[in-house]
């Protein structure tokens, strides 16, 4: 059985989001992806990769990792290593890579579309899950039989970018009670560069209307919920569109 994965990209920056956010992390984009959401800036990892072995991935990061060696924060060890994409849990072996990174040690993160089984990981895995609202196009995607697998340790993102998105969040929120599983992230939709702008996302769906970030900050304050409001902290730092940070 082939144990490779298809690679987008290795690379180390700072946690931009979830409660880690500031943090050196290590990331692996995994390459595709089965939602095209309207919001989506890495349209880039749908296609473009290179089939790497599980022992390759790991030298990669142990290497990217090494001069931070010994280094913790709240028993936390550095940097942080997280699997995204594209959609990681479309690949069977991201499994085993996951296994493979806890073992060693790291406090694994993984950002997944919540479209996908996520029982299957390793219990030491800090599952950060989207749940989609409507902007995105893919609402009707949520598998929401994830929910009973989470865990305190875990997370869950709305991504809003209209007031639509927000009125969504709060009532799947209440009618979820999902604040007594686990810390919920409300992230703002930072506007595409036109680069990253693909023809094979989606439309936001008419009629809606945007909500600026001081608007969602303000709304969650009003309506006192139990959400971190929280923005792309690298796309503050380095230019949106700039690959690899």
């Amino acid at each position: 059985m082939s144990d490779t994965l298809v690679v987008n990209e290795i690379y180390l920056s700072l946690q931009g989001e979830s409660t880690f956010a500031g943090l050196p992390c290590v990331f692996i984009r995994l390459t595709a992806c089965d939602l095209r959401c309207s919001y989506c800036d890495t349209a880039y990892a749908f296609t473009e990769g290179k089939k790497r072995s599980l022992k390759e991935i790991l030298l990669g990061v142990r290497e990217l990792a090494e001069p931070f060696a010994k280094l913790k924060t709240q028993n936390v060890k550095l940097p942080l290593v997280e699997l995204t994409g594209g959609e990681p849990l479309l690949q069977k072996n991201t499994v085993p890579l996951a296994k493979s990174l806890c073992e060693d040690g790291f406090t694994v993160l993984i950002e997944t579309s919540g479209a996908h089984d996520i029982s299957r990981l390793d219990p030491r895995v800090r599952r950060v899950m989207d749940l989609k609202c409507p902007s995105s196009g893919e609402v009707e995607r949520n598998l929401f039989a994830n929910l009973a697998h989470l865990r305190a340790t875990d997370e869950i993102k709305f991504v809003i970018g209209t007031l639509e998105d927000y009125h969504w969040a709060r009532a799947q929120v209440a009618e979820h009670k999902l604040s007594a599983i686990c810390p919920l992230l409300f992230s703002w939709v930072h506007p595409l560069a036109p680069e990253q702008q693909s023809p094979v996302l989606k439309k936001v769906p008419a009629g809606q209307t945007p909500i600026t970030r001081r608007e969602l900050a303000e709304k969650i304050i009003a309506d006192a919920l139990p959400v971190r409001f929280q923005i792309q902290q690298h796309k503050i730092i380095w230019p949106p569109e700039q690959r690899g940070v």
